[in-house]
């Protein structure tokens, strides 16, 4: 494995913001044919909070701007399609391509961490889980990939994964 080229942080969150437009291109026609365009309205209210509470230290107005969103949910449905069918997605590309699509673009791919083979099926899902790991530790699992010799987030290390870049 130490031929392998690591990927870094910044290639890694580019991959990871097209993989978000490619859900919200997706999941925003499907919300908008069940719920109707009503269903994005609190997005505003909620972002103009969220961006006061951030300048200004304010965890009144970020839970605020939790409140906001929160009120706005469309029940089952919407955390299906908000939640569920996006992870699913997510697991589903790891266990067959090794990557999603935006890793795809740049040639990357998640590999086993000690044999540089396709990760199983059960490294991709507890990879996926460790992602809550890194998020709930303020996001310093996923800035680790910065300071890490092999470009491991929280969620790779508890899996057992890495991400490469292809020759």
């Amino acid at each position: 494995m130490s031929e392998q080229k690591y990927a870094g942080f910044w290639i890694r969150f580019v991959a990871c913001l097209i993989d978000t437009l490619l859900v919200c291109m997706i999941l925003g026609p499907l919300l908008i044919s069940v719920y109707g365009t009503q269903y994005f309205t609190w997005i505003k209210p909620f972002m103009e909070t969220y961006i006061e509470g951030l300048s200004t230290l304010s965890v009144d107005l970020l839970l605020q701007a939790q409140a906001i969103a929160e009120q706005n949910r469309g029940g089952s449905g919407d955390f299906i399609f908000t939640y569920i069918l996006p992870s699913l997605a997510i697991v589903v590309f790891w266990i067959y391509r090794s990557a999603t699509p935006g890793k795809m673009i740049f040639r990357m791919k998640i590999v086993d961490a000690k044999t540089g083979g396709e990760p199983s099926a059960v490294q991709c899902i507890v990879r996926y889980l460790g992602y809550f790991v890194s998020i709930f530790g303020g996001l310093i699992g996923f800035l680790w990939i910065s300071m890490d010799a092999r470009k491991q987030g929280w969620h790779d290390k508890i899996a057992g994964t890495v991400v490469i870049r292809e020759k």
